[in-house]
């Protein structure tokens, strides 16, 4: 049996999910919780072969609970899921150490593949991102932008597009507020803009509005 943990702020999403995983053979839902911190409760004393992490769970985010996975708990591996952009956030979570990334746009089919690939300790992304992956089209100009960014600089960014001031996104990222103005300036000049009007502009040819 696959031992699964879902972590989603949203308890309808947890219910489809839970009802999926019960529908099929091989898997086992161990728990749900709605934050980070009750994740975090549950991982000192449960042991699930695969957690799906919600990208936009409260609290800590999900790149960062992502990262305080791997480093406590390396044994357990993570499937983060969203409806955020699956062809910007997939590469960053996975570059962040998970073993797959499943949009909430994907079909139902989709989520015991996806739980049993990732529980075998195989990478999972859907045909259709590994198709927009395999392919840097010139017409996709902010796509092209996007590859050149560190997974903390597209936080950083995502974080600043949703309207936080630099104050809100150090305290939301544990940084300090002259780090995140250093994030800026990397991303205005990886962007090649040169003021933040622009810089949000690319945020949202970036879908991260």
């Amino acid at each position: 049996m696959i031992k699964v943990l879902i972590a989603d702020n949203h308890p309808i999403i947890r219910m489809g999910v839970k009802k999926v995983l019960e529908s099929a053979e091989g898997f086992e839902l161990i728990d749900e919780v709605a934050t980070t911190e009750e994740l975090f409760e549950k991982l000192k004393d449960t042991t699930p072969d695969v957690v799906m992490l919600e990208m936009d769970i409260p609290e800590i985010n999900g790149i960062a609970a992502l990262r305080k996975i791997k480093k406590e708990y390396a044994d357990v591996k993570v499937l983060m899921y969203s409806g955020q952009s699956e062809d910007v956030y997939a590469l960053s979570a996975i570059r962040a150490g998970a073993f797959g990334y499943l949009s909430k746009s994907s079909g139902v089919e989709y989520i015991t593949a996806a739980v049993k690939k990732v529980s075998e300790g195989s990478m999972f992304i859907t045909n259709e991102l590994a198709q927009r992956l395999a392919f840097d089209e010139g017409t996709k100009k902010p796509r092209r932008f996007f590859r050149r960014l560190s997974t903390r600089e597209i936080e950083v960014l995502k974080l600043l597009a949703s309207g936080k001031r630099n104050k809100e996104v150090a305290l939301g990222l544990n940084l300090n507020e002259k780090t995140v103005s250093t994030y800026k300036a990397r991303l205005m000049k990886k962007l090649n803009v040169d003021n933040m009007v622009d810089l949000l502009q690319q945020a949202k040819a970036l879908e991260l509005y």
